[in-house]
Parts: structure tokens; sequence; C-alpha cells
């Protein structure tokens, strides 16, 4: 039972340890700061209050002590020496409550004192601790953005895992998809596979086309070089017929034309 109950208060702690904030406790320990410091004020008015009460309380005693003893001097003076004597003996105990007040002020006034300087000390304090508070967040708010940035450049963050994760599954699908493309595309080329479609052509037949229509491509070329030569075969025909003509009519007529040998074509 120890050990279950020290196992259960370790993991608590790692548990609150991991959910913690600094900034938020920072935060929390600063408001209570500012609770204590209101209680405080609070007690000083408080004070400061029953000081004023019993200060008006003593003012009231002293006015009806100073008026008890105005009237035994009347009396004393009318022969009224009984009168006299009770009024100041009503003055005496008068003086007495009004001894007990003071006593109780100079109390209440050392205990105001005190909680003023208390309350001064601990407003100086938590205007300290709030200053303190301040930087340590802003300096725990900067340390975390950098961590935040190194883990993302190191890629070590669980957000740029994730996305390093996914990368490379596209890539290895992509490679698996051309690796599989080009087994296909060798497949097909060496006859291994049939193309359903009849537009696929294996090597041998591929190559017989070559072949055929490079003989066509040479076979019109023979041809337009044969008519090429054959039209300039026939012009020179006609030139030298020409001029044949030509010199039988300046000649005499006596001379008989002979038979012009004809060129064949071919």
């Amino acid at each position: 039972m120890k050990r279950m109950g020290m196992l259960f208060r370790a993991k608590a702690n790692k548990a609150l340890d991991r959910a913690e904030d600094p900034r938020e406790t920072l935060d929390y320990s600063y408001q209570k700061q500012l609770e204590l410091l209101q209680k405080v004020r609070r007690g000083v008015a408080d004070v400061a209050t029953s000081r004023k009460r019993l200060e008006l309380q003593m003012t009231q005693l002293q006015g009806q002590s100073t008026k008890l003893e105005d009237q035994g001097k009347k009396a004393l003076a009318l022969g009224r020496e009984d009168l006299a004597r009770e009024a100041l003996s009503r003055r005496a105990a008068l003086q007495q409550q009004v001894t007990d007040l003071e006593g109780q002020h100079q109390t209440l006034q050392g205990e105001e004192e005190k909680l003023t300087l208390a309350a001064q000390r601990l407003q100086a304090k938590v205007d300290a601790f709030r200053t303190k508070k301040e930087t340590i967040k802003a300096t725990y708010t900067a340390a975390q953005a950098q961590t935040r940035i190194g883990e993302a450049f190191s890629g070590i963050s669980e957000e740029m895992g994730d996305v390093g994760m996914a990368i490379q599954r596209a890539e290895d699908k992509t490679a698996q998809l051309q690796a599989r493309s080009g087994a296909i595309d060798e497949l097909l080329a060496s006859g291994a596979l049939d193309d359903q479609s009849g537009m696929a052509k294996d090597d041998i037949t591929a190559e017989l086309d070559r072949l055929s229509g490079g003989t066509d491509v040479e076979l019109e070329l023979q041809r337009m070089k044969a008519e090429l030569a054959g039209g300039s075969s026939g012009g020179g025909q006609q030139a030298i017929e020409g001029g044949d003509e030509q010199g039988q009519t300046g000649q005499s007529g006596a001379q008989q034309p002979q038979d012009t040998p004809k060129f064949d074509k071919q």
C-alpha cells in the first residue's frame, strides 16, 4: 500500500509538473499577494476607525468632566457643598474612564503604526514581485519560442515530425509507382505482357516498321532523281533538233535533208 501510494503521488506529481505553466503560477502568486495586501490595508483601516472612535469618546467624556466641574463650582458658590461633592465624584469617575481610554488609544495608535509600516513593506515586496514576475514571464516566453523554433528547424517537434513523415510517405509512394510503371513498360516491350488495347508494339515489330519506312523513303528518292534526269535529257534533244533545222534552211535547196537520228529519251 505504501508503494502504491508513493507511485500514485509520483505519477500525479509528474502529471501536474507537465501541466503546470510557470506564468500562470506566477500570476496566481501575485494575485494572492494582492489579496494579502488588501487584508492588511483593511486591518489598518479598522484600527484607525477604532482609534478615531476612542478619540471621540475621550472628547465627549472630557466635555462632561468640564461640565461637572462647572456645576460643582456653582453649587459650592450657592452653599450646596453636597451637590458640589457629588459633581466632583462624578467628574473623578469620568476622568478615570478618560485615562483608560487614553491607554487604549495609545495601544491602538501603536498597532496602527505597525500595520501601516507592514502594509508599506508588503506593498514594496508586491511591487518588486510584480516586476520580477513580468521579467520571468517574458524570459520564459522567449525561451519557449526559441525552443519551438529550434525544434522546427531540427525537425524534432511533433508538428514537423508529422510533416516529415507525410513527405516521406509521399516520396515512397511516388518511387513505388515509378518503379511499377517502368517495370510494366519493360514487360510490354519484351512481350512478357500483352497489350489489350493493341496499340503497343514489341521490339521486332517496331524494328520492321522502321526498316520498312526507311525503304519507302529511299525508293521515293530514287524515283525523284530519275524524273529529274529524264527532264534534263529531253530539253537537250530539242535544242539539237532546232539547230539542225536552221542550218539546213541556210544551205542551197539542191541538198536534200537527211534523216535526223532520234535519241531515246531513256
